[in-house]
Order: C-alpha cells, then structure tokens, then sequence
C-alpha cells in the first residue's frame, strides 16, 4: 500500500473511531475490508494519533481562530488530528507533504471549504 492509500485508510480508521465506539485494530480491519492487513505506516499513523490525541486536539485548539475545536466538523478535525500527528511525530515527512495530503484528503471527502479551512489551520501551525 503506498503512503497516500495509507493516509487515506488511516483517515477513514479515525473517522470510524471518532463516530463508533471502536478500537484501532477494528477500525483498521473494516476500513481494509477485512483483508490482513501489515501496512506499518497505516497502523503508525492511526495509533499515533490515538495514543496522542489529547495533546493533538490542544495543538489544534491553539491554532484555531474564532472557532472552538467542538465546532469543527468530524471530516475536518479527522484530518486536522491526522495532519498534526504527522507534523508534530512523524519528522521524515517534509511538512510540504503532509500539508498537500491533508488537502487533498479534505477536497476528497469534506466540502467545498474544507480544503482551505484545514490548510489554514495548519499553516498558522507551521509558523
């Protein structure tokens, strides 16, 4: 599986944990359609993002502008928190990488204004 199917299966993986009550393990499974599935960067970035999320959330927290976090729709902080993993743990991924991911994952399945508004947050991130 190649890094953009990963981020998009891991996307999906949290999305699913975030809606259903759900383990990490499940959430993978379903989203790779029960297949046995060893793809480390997948499994990385869906338990980073678990086992970090509280300090994730407060990073985005940080960096919202005239939003709360609990305003955020689950598309946008899904990808938000995915993002912010990557940038804050994962350090061989050039930012640059991560920020056009998580664009294109937002166009892909958020609306018309996902894209900037999760491009928005992470670049004030960034500086």
């Amino acid at each position: 599986m190649n890094r953009h199917t990963a981020r998009e299966k891991a996307f999906q993986a949290i999305f699913q944990m975030d809606i259903n009550e759900m383990t990490a393990e499940e959430a993978i499974q379903n989203v790779t359609e029960d297949e046995p599935v060893h793809d480390t960067f997948l499994n990385q970035l869906v338990l980073g993002v678990v086992d970090n999320r509280d300090a994730i959330d407060q990073k985005i927290s940080d960096h919202l502008e005239k939003w709360s976090f609990e305003r955020i729709a689950s598309v946008e902080k899904t990808l938000l928190r995915l993002a912010t993993y990557e940038l804050t743990y994962e350090e061989e991924i050039p930012e640059k990488v991560t920020l056009n991911e998580a664009i294109e994952l937002a166009k892909a399945f958020g609306d018309d204004k996902s894209g900037s508004f999760v491009n928005g947050v992470l670049k004030k991130m960034l500086k």
